[in-house]
């Protein structure tokens, strides 16, 4: 599978255009967006080294003590 150059993108840019309608396709962008942020942040919260990084921070966090009113 070769890569998309700007017509192919052109291509799809309208034909989503004529499925969804001018409307929709700001709020299919966003969320589209935030499936991809969401996706990411699952994927690097998985990951060995940065399992290493939270669970230091939470020792952090356990350590210091609570403000009193």
């Amino acid at each position: 599978m070769g890569q998309l150059g700007l017509p192919e993108l052109i291509i799809i840019a309208i034909i989503a255009l004529l499925i969804f309608g001018p409307k929709k396709l700001p709020d299919l962008g966003a969320g589209l967006g935030k499936a991809i942020r969401d996706f990411k942040g699952a994927i690097s919260e998985d990951s060995p080294k940065d399992e290493k990084k939270t669970e230091e921070k939470k020792e952090e966090k356990k350590e210091e003590p609570q403000p009193t009113k």
